[in-house]
């Protein structure tokens, strides 16, 4: 388009002329300009805050966008982009506004005019245990887990009575006791509901008798 005219990198998308389209800007629009619901989360957030896999120079190949809402197709038309795989929010946690977890989504650059809102460690940590075994492979989530050094145990402690999913408590407290996670000593798995009955995540896996899932037989040695 001529020069001062909005350039369109995508049907209904406009942006300044010259502009730096990124996939961190995009998610930042939707959340402050749209006031779309969503955030990063999981994995995607976890290498964001330096945990995991350091980013590849050119960035992440896919993004985790947590959101109730269906993402905009035109998201997924952007040119340059990473893939954004949708999670979705409620079967993890309760509704944003009323939940004690809602404070653990927060701006990663306050400096910044629109800062991407993405969630905290402890609350990434959690999400990233709702992929596995799936998206996650037990062996990606033991990595990671053995290097969460600095949670804190007290919000740690309030997400795990907060969070809907009893396979991620009890992942949580699995992983825990592996690393020896300096964590693990405050939290208190009395007030955590853990459910009742085996968890088969791993078929042929060995049955961990106190959480009563299923790990892989080569995480049999301690972390």
């Amino acid at each position: 388009m001529a020069a001062g005219w909005l350039e369109r990198p995508a049907r209904g998308v406009y942006q300044a002329p010259a502009g730096e389209l990124t996939w961190e800007t995009v998610l930042a629009s939707l959340q402050h300009l749209m006031r779309r619901p969503l955030h990063v989360g999981g994995r995607t957030a976890l290498e964001l805050h330096g945990y995991g896999p350091s980013l590849a120079p050119g960035g992440p190949t896919s993004v985790i966008v947590y959101s109730d809402e269906p993402l905009p197709s035109w998201l997924h038309q952007l040119p340059d982009m990473p893939t954004f795989e949708a999670r979705t929010i409620a079967p993890l946690f309760p509704t944003e506004d009323s939940s004690s977890a809602a404070a653990t989504v927060a701006p990663l650059d306050t400096a910044a005019r629109y800062p991407l809102r993405v969630s905290v460690p402890e609350r990434a940590w959690l999400e990233l245990l709702a992929d596995v075994p799936h998206r996650i492979t037990f062996e990606m989530a033991d990595a990671i887990g053995d290097g969460l050094r600095t949670l804190p145990p007290a919000l740690l402690q309030r997400l795990l009575e907060a969070t809907r999913g009893v396979k991620v408590r009890r992942l949580a407290l699995w992983f825990a006791d592996r690393h020896a996670q300096p964590c693990r000593e405050r939290l208190e798995p009395d007030r955590i509901d853990l459910g009742t009955g085996n968890r088969t995540l791993v078929a042929n896996g060995r049955l961990d008798p106190t959480y009563r899932i299923t790990y892989p037989r080569g995480l049999d040695s301690s972390g």
